[in-house]
């Protein structure tokens, strides 16, 4: 059982920590899509505009901004649930802190996927912000979409941090980084549909929750009808919230409670 009051001073000291540098980490948060959307969208759209005309029946930045909108929120987990984790795990040993008050592992963990739930939500509210601002995401549906990039990052974010747990070194990030962060960047059917892949790739990105967050959120943003397909990627990305939070726990316990 999910206790939220214990956990929430952990989300509290988070937000102490982040406050620091907020208003960097708010310059990026929107010059970032600010730029892709306009090089990407704008310029390499143009491109496909005079070839192909459309793709998948729209824009091609209309097809571009949901697949970063949710593409953004896995990036943002991953970088959260890494380098500050094993932080706050070795190099500053916050948890073992934490953990001389009457907080538990779970509430650690609670406190931690409450911290990005938010993070991740004002991360992909501000990128909505923009994809706006370029005339993508105007249906009624579109604005669901946010809760659904948030909910792509946590699905990503949380089996990241039960990964993090197990590291005794940094090194382990960069190979996380190379080998699936930037391929499912790339591959996850953002910047093309995914049938444009060979059958093998196909197979290989729909067994992780980007895809299906990637199509869930240009569903939503294009304000095409919902059907089982999208009750489909809804329940996959739950499944690996829910299994993702089951690790974590594991491995947090193993790792700080002798």
């Amino acid at each position: 059982m999910i206790e939220l009051r214990p956990a929430l001073p952990v989300a509290a000291h988070n937000f102490v920590v982040f406050r620091r540098g907020w208003k960097s980490a708010a310059f990026l948060n929107v010059v970032q899509p600010l730029l892709v959307l306009s090089a990407m969208g704008i310029g390499v759209g143009g491109l496909v505009g005079r070839s192909r005309g459309s793709v998948d029946g729209v824009t091609y930045l209309q097809f571009l901004a949901p697949g970063l909108l949710a593409t953004t929120a896995m990036q943002t987990a991953a970088a959260d649930m890494t380098y500050p984790i094993m932080s706050r795990l070795i190099w500053n040993r916050t948890y073992e802190a934490m953990l001389n008050t009457p907080a538990r592992v779970r509430d650690l963990l609670t406190g931690e996927v409450v911290w990005l739930a938010a993070r991740l939500f004002a991360v992909s509210l501000l990128f909505y912000a923009v994809a706006l601002a370029f005339g993508a995401g105007r249906t009624a549906t579109a604005p669901l979409a946010i809760p659904v990039a948030t909910l792509t990052g946590l699905a990503f974010g949380v089996p990241v941090m039960a990964y993090s747990a197990t590291q005794r070194g940094d090194s382990g990030f960069n190979a996380l980084n190379r080998f699936v962060v930037i391929p499912l960047f790339l591959l996850s059917g953002s910047f093309f549909p995914i049938t444009q892949l060979p059958v093998f790739l196909q197979a290989l990105a729909w067994t992780f929750p980007t895809t299906h967050g990637v199509e869930l959120c240009r569903e939503l943003f294009l304000g095409r009808p919902l059907g089982i397909g999208a009750l489909g990627h809804l329940l996959v990305l739950l499944a690996f919230l829910v299994v993702g939070m089951q690790l974590a726990r594991v491995t947090m316990t193993r790792r700080l409670v002798v």
